[in-house]
């Protein structure tokens, strides 16, 4: 095939599941530098280097193709903090490895957290249940484990989970906002002290006196 110079060359014909993918990759890239208003799917063909009816043939639309990129990134971002929290019992090692989760995610650099946490079309219907959807989804798999370590009523641990869960992805989009003028490390193992030093505060469910056991339950 013959390019004009300085055009990029079309990709090779390839499956349709790694054309998907490829694609993702450069419509993730452009929606990241551009936000999705400005970004074009000229420019997402251009850069994925396919020609435009080969792009609209994996996705009718631009909305099409953002939705499947956030579906693929909130389903990586509940994956991690479900990893961390099943990867030890130790509760304040728990706590760290769900920090880290977040962090780990911001800290990408593909930078997919600004299509979840801040997206330019949350206006958008179906964006917005994607975003609450992963933001419910972790803090309900973070509840629950608080609930059954502790024993609080299901209403009191998502109210912990959730702030947790804020303080991680919030912190870490500062981190990065800032320059990372301390190490992802360091600032990790900040968050998680700050955050085990709330949550210890609520004791185990079974070392804790059978009447405040009854009172928890009522």
């Amino acid at each position: 095939m013959v390019t004009t110079p300085g055009s990029p060359a079309r990709s090779r014909r390839l499956p349709r599941d790694a054309r998907r993918a490829q694609l993702l990759r450069a419509a993730g890239e452009v929606f990241v530098a551009r936000g999705y208003h400005a970004a074009g799917m000229d420019e997402i063909a251009d850069r994925a280097g396919v020609s435009k009816p080969v792009l609209y043939q994996h996705f009718p639309g631009k909305l099409d193709l953002y939705l499947a990129l956030l579906d693929q990134h909130t389903a990586e971002l509940l994956e991690a903090v479900r990893t961390a929290l099943s990867s030890t019992t130790d509760n304040k090692q728990r706590v760290a490895a769900t920090i880290s989760a977040y962090f780990r995610f911001v800290d990408r650099e593909d930078e997919p957290f600004r299509l979840v946490f801040e997206s330019d079309l949350t206006n958008e219907s179906q964006v917005r249940e994607r975003v609450d959807a992963v933001t419910r989804s972790s803090a309900e798999a973070i509840a629950a484990v608080i609930a059954e370590d502790t024993g609080l009523p299901a209403g009191q641990a998502e109210v912990l989970a959730v702030a947790l869960a804020g303080m991680a992805h919030v912190t870490a989009r500062y981190w990065i906002s800032s320059g990372r003028r301390i190490p992802l490390d360091d600032a990790e193992r900040l968050v998680a002290q700050l955050s085990w030093r709330g949550i210890r505060g609520f004791p185990k469910w079974d070392s804790l006196p059978q009447e405040e056991q009854a009172t928890r339950e009522g």
